[in-house]
């Protein structure tokens, strides 16, 4: 009884309409989660500038499981959980369910969706596919917003076909096994062509919002080890080409503290 008492409060929170807050959800990328935000220092030093961490949205069984809202604040901060190994359409479900529900709670409070990697990619399939989603910025860091031939080469490491196949199941260990059960986003995520889900987002017309790219710049150049420059940039998606804002930041591909206060700059 004591659960069951739990689970509606929990369903009634996250149904409170009325709360005044600039809002942001935090989308993680592949083989990532709600912790990478805050596993980073992201969390914390957006906390520093005034951003309040609201707690993780997490989908189950249809129904966005919103943490109770946090009265009083005037700028709050929501990660999801999703399923990164998923296909890019079955994230972006649970992610438009999680957008629905805040703005249930937030009425018309502005809300600024950020993606890291993966999550970038799957923040822009939510907006195309349900343009009064009331988003009214998108920042990505580091996605692949073109594809990134890393995907490929995951998919080719996984093959199990030709003679030395069972040697990869063998000896693969974790990461291995992690990559192989995630074909079905590492196909989307490989570069677009015609027919794949990437090639038909980047055909779709965009809402009308402000666009953010974070590109990374690694000592070799624009891009990182995991995404060139180039597929960061949102201005080479066809219908945004000259509406995004781009903003170079020295690092690898994971988050670090820095995003945290790029972040907190953008938002301001």
């Amino acid at each position: 009884m004591r659960k069951l008492l739990l689970v509606f409060c929990v369903l009634f929170a996250g149904l409170t309409q009325g709360v005044r807050a600039d809002v942001a959800l935090l989308v993680h990328g592949y083989l990532g989660n709600a912790g990478s935000w805050e596993f980073s220092g992201v969390n914390a030093v957006l906390a520093d500038n005034g951003w309040q961490n609201a707690g993780v949205i997490f989908p189950r069984n249809g129904v966005m499981l919103l943490p109770p809202p946090a009265p009083g604040a005037a700028k709050v901060t929501y990660s999801i959980e999703l399923p990164s190994t998923a296909p890019l359409m079955v994230q972006s479900d649970m992610l438009l369910a999680a957008l629905r529900a805040l703005r249930a709670r937030h009425g018309k409070e502005a809300i600024t969706l950020v993606g890291h990697s993966a999550g970038g990619v799957v923040a822009r399939m939510a907006l195309v596919r349900d343009q009064a989603a009331g988003v009214t910025r998108l920042i990505t860091i580091a996605s692949p917003h073109l594809g990134t031939e890393r995907a490929l080469q995951a998919l080719d490491a996984t093959h199990e076909g030709g003679p030395v196949g069972f040697v990869k199941d063998i000896f693969g260990g974790r990461d291995y096994y992690a990559v192989k059960d995630s074909w079905p986003v590492l196909l989307d995520l490989s570069p677009a062509v015609p027919g794949s889900a990437l090639y038909w987002l980047n055909t779709q017309p965009h809402p009308r919002i402000q666009y953010v790219s974070l590109v990374r710049a690694a000592p070799f150049g624009l891009g990182d080890l995991v995404v060139p420059g180039f597929s960061q940039d949102l201005n080479n998606v066809p219908p945004l080409a000259g509406k995004a804002t781009v903003h170079v930041t020295p690092a690898t591909h994971a988050l670090v503290p820095a995003d945290g206060t790029m972040l907190a700059r953008l938002m301001q």
